[in-house]
C-alpha cells in the first residue's frame, strides 16, 4: 500500500505532523520502535514534571509553619512513581486515540529509511510520496574512563527505580538541574559537577548564577569549571574524579551517579547509507526541513543544530505538513521560549544579553524584582526577577524570569518579542492584581 506521508518516529514532532497531515486529507502512517509519545511523554518533559511537582508540593509542606500551617509530612516514593506513571499513561492514551480517531495507521516496530519513497518495518516495505524523518534524540555519553557506570535521566525515570541517599550528577543544563532540585527535595543528597563557569550555561549568565544561589541554600553542593577525569566503584558507592577551576585533583562520592550531559540525534540505522543523507551531528537540512534527499524531511531532535525541546518539534511538525501542502508554514520559528522547572522556575526567550555585549548591539535592561510583587511574597517566593531586553527604540528583543509560573509568564512575552512589540505596548495592557504578571508590566514600566 502507498500512502501520501509516512512519518519514522511518535514523539511530539511526528504524532502532530501526523494528525495535521490526517486530518488535511492525506493518507498516513506513522512508524514508532517503542511507545507513542517519545522521549517528552514517556520519559522527558512529562515524567519529569510530575516528579518535581511531588517534591515542590512536599518541600512546600514541610514549610507550612510559616503560613501558620501545622503539618507531619512524609513520603512514598512508589507511590510518587505510581502517580508519574499514571499521568504519563493518560497521557499517551490520548494520542492513541487521536491516531485512531484520524485514521493513521501506526506500526510499531524499527523502521528504516531503504529508499527515497521505501521504509521497510518488521519485515515489510512501505511506501509514501513523502517521508518524514522524526527519530528524536537519545542520551549522550563522554568518552571518560569508567562511564559505563552512570546511569541516564532514562533510569531515574524507570518505575523500579529507588530513590538514592546520595548522588551525583555529571551536568548543569537544564535535565541536571531539574532533577537535582527534585531528588534533593526529598533528602537526597546532591552534588553537581558541570564544566562550565555556570550553571544552565546556554542561558543567560545572570540565570545561571541565581539558580546556584537557589541550589546552595537547598544543600546541592555545585561545583563549576570542574573537569571528569574517570569514574569507579568501591563496594557500593560509586566515586567520581575530576579537576576542579583551580586545577587540584578532587573525588566525591555518591550511591549513585547520573550522567547529564545532553543528548544527541538517534539517528543510527534510520536510513541505508546508499541513499548519501547528509548528516553532522544530526540529519542535514534547511531551514524548511528539506532534506538533500527527494521527499525526505527532518523535525525535532534528529535535525542537525535543532533547539532539542518538545514545542520545537511540534511546531516543525506542523510546518512540514504545510510544506508538503504548498502552503506557508503556520507557525513562526524565529521566538523559541524555553523553561526550567526548578523552583522557583525559570524561562527566557529572545535574544541573551550575553550575546548582545559580545555583538555590542546598543540595549537596555529593564528588570522588576520579586520582593516588591505582592503575589510574589504571598507565596513567599524565593529572590527573582523578570528583566527585559529593549533595543534602542524600546522593542522587545528578550526576555528572561526567574520566579513562580515563570514558565507559563514567558508566553505573553514570547507574543511581544514575535510581534515586535514595544515595552509601552506591553504595559498599555492591564495585567489583574494581585498576580505575578505585574512583574511583566512593572519591568515594561521602567
Amino acid at each position: 500500500m502507498r500512502y501520501d506521508v509516512a512519518i519514522i518516529g511518535g514523539g511530539p514532532g511526528g504524532y502532530t505532523a501526523a494528525h495535521k497531515a490526517a486530518v488535511n486529507g492525506l493518507k498516513t502512517i506513522l512508524f514508532e520502535k517503542d511507545k507513542l509519545g517519545g522521549t517528552c511523554l514517556n520519559r522527558g518533559c512529562i515524567p519529569t514534571k510530575a516528579l518535581i511537582e511531588a517534591s515542590r508540593l512536599y518541600t512546600a509542606s514541610k514549610h507550612a509553619d510559616l503560613f501558620g500551617i501545622h503539618a507531619d509530612v512524609s513520603f512514598d516514593y512508589e507511590a510518587i512513581n505510581a502517580r508519574r506513571d499514571e499521568v504519563v499513561s493518560k497521557l499517551r492514551s490520548g494520542v492513541e486515540k487521536m491516531l485512531k480517531a484520524d485514521k493513521v495507521d501506526v506500526v510499531y516496530g524499527t523502521a528504516k529509511l531503504i529508499e527515497k519513497d521505501r521504509i521497510a518495518c518488521n519485515n515489510e516495505v512501505y511506501e509514501a510520496d513523502h517521508i518524514v524523518l522524526a527519530a528524536g534524540s537519545i542520551p549522550s555519553r563522554i568518552p571518560v574512563e569508567g562511564v559505563e557506570l552512570t546511569i541516564t535521566s532514562d533510569r531515574i525515570l524507570e518505575e523500579d527505580f529507588k530513590l538514592p541517599s546520595s548522588l551525583i550528577i555529571i551536568g548543569g543544563g537544564v535535565i541536571g538541574s531539574e532533577i537535582a532540585d527534585a531528588l534533593s527535595g526529598f533528602g537526597c543528597k546532591v552534588t553537581i559537577i558541570e564544566m562550565a563557569d555556570r550553571l544552565i550555561p546556554t542561558m543567560d549568565k545572570d540565570l545561571g548564577q541565581r539558580l546556584g544561589m537557589f541550589f546552595k541554600k537547598k544543600g546541592i553542593d555545585v561545583c563549576l569549571s570542574a573537569a571528569v577525569k574517570k569514574i569507579e566503584k568501591e563496594e557500593d558507592e560509586k566515586i567520581v574524579f575530576y579537576t576542579d577551576k583551580n586545577g587540584n585533583e578532587v573525588s566525591v562520592r555518591a550511591d549513585e551517579v547520573l550522567l547529564a550531559t545532553g543528548r544527541k540525534a538517534n539517528i543510527d540505522g534510520l536510513v541505508d547509507e546508499s541513499l548519501g543523507l547528509n548528516t553532522q551531528r544530526g540529519i542535514c537540512a534547511d531551514d524548511s526541513g528539506k532534506t538533500n534527499i527527494e521527499n525526505v524531511y527532518v523535525i525535532g531532535d534528529a535535525r542537525s543544530g535543532n533547539v532539542q525541546l518538545a514545542h520545537v518539534a511540534e511546531s516543525q511538525g506542523k510546518n512540514i505538513i504545510d510544506l508538503i501542502l504548498n502552503r506557508e508554514p503556520s507557525v513562526d520559528m524565529t521566538v523559541i521560549p524555553s523553561g526550567i522547572y526548578t523552583d522557583p522556575e525559570i524561562a527566557a526567550v529572545g535574544v541573551k544579553e550575553d550575546e548582545l555585549k559580545e555583538k555590542s548591539i546598543p540595549y537596555k535592561a529593564n528588570k522588576a524584582l520579586t520582593g516588591a510583587n505582592g503575589r510574589c511574597l504571598i507565596e513567599n517566593a524565593e529572590s527573582g526577577f523578570v528583566k527585559l531586553l529593549l533595543n534602542e527604540e524600546g522593542i522587545l528583543l528578550g526576555a528572561s524570569i526567574v520566579a513562580p509560573h515563570a514558565t507559563e509568564l514567558i508566553a505573553e512575552l514570547s507574543l511581544a518579542v514575535e510581534k515586535k512589540m514595544t515595552a509601552a505596548e506591553v504595559a498599555q495592557v492591564i495585567h489583574p492584581h494581585p498576580t505575578i504578571s505585574e512583574l511583566i508590566k512593572d519591568a515594561c514600566e521602567k
